[in-house]
């Protein structure tokens, strides 16, 4: 019984070092033979037909990545999209305000992390005429409450406001950040 299992153990495959360049490895290789075939199709000029047939395949996959490209959104869609993002944005941050000790001298936090990948509606979300030109950017209390509204949170016997200017971050690649304080009035 011990030599059976030792000639099974040595019948085993070795798992791969790395399924991702394992990956790799097959896709060099689909792209070596297709490229391989093309270079054949284009080497043969008896094979006018065929050409005729490659050029087509690319004219539809050219085609099919021009419809790719996002449709321009009307004004009405802006709006709609302005709204349900500033809604989101509103609702994040009033389930972040929660008493806390330091509600009492208004340097309780919140931050928001959300995702936006139209500038143009994030622009429009911090009361911006267009799409945001920074990184990084400090809005005061007054430019928030007049692009989301006001910013209060009711708790047992009070309620809790914003506190403070508002940091926004905005990378640029389709993520947003925005923090700011809260407290007692």
């Amino acid at each position: 019984m011990p030599a059976a299992a030792a000639t099974t153990t040595a019948k085993k495959r070795k798992a791969p070092a790395n399924k991702e360049t394992e990956a790799a490895n097959k896709r060099a290789k689909v792209v070596e033979d297709g490229a391989a075939s093309v270079k054949a199709i284009l080497e043969d000029a008896s094979s006018s037909a065929e050409l005729l047939a490659l050029a087509q395949y690319a004219r539809l996959l050219e085609e099919e990545v021009a419809s790719l490209r996002p449709k321009p959104k009307s004004a009405d869609d802006v709006a709609d999209e302005v709204e349900k993002l500033r809604a989101s944005v509103r609702s994040g941050i009033v389930k972040q305000m929660g008493w806390k000790p330091s509600c009492k001298t208004g340097g309780s936090r919140w931050v928001y992390d959300g995702v936006c990948n139209d500038p143009e509606v994030f622009g429009r979300v911090i009361g911006l005429d267009g799409a945001p030109t920074f990184k990084m950017k400090k809005i005061s209390k007054d430019e928030m409450v007049d692009a989301l509204g006001g910013l209060s949170a009711p708790i047992r016997y009070g309620t809790l406001y914003q506190k403070g200017d508002i940091t926004v971050r905005w990378p640029g690649d389709g993520t947003f950040k925005l923090s700011g304080t809260y407290g007692l009035p």
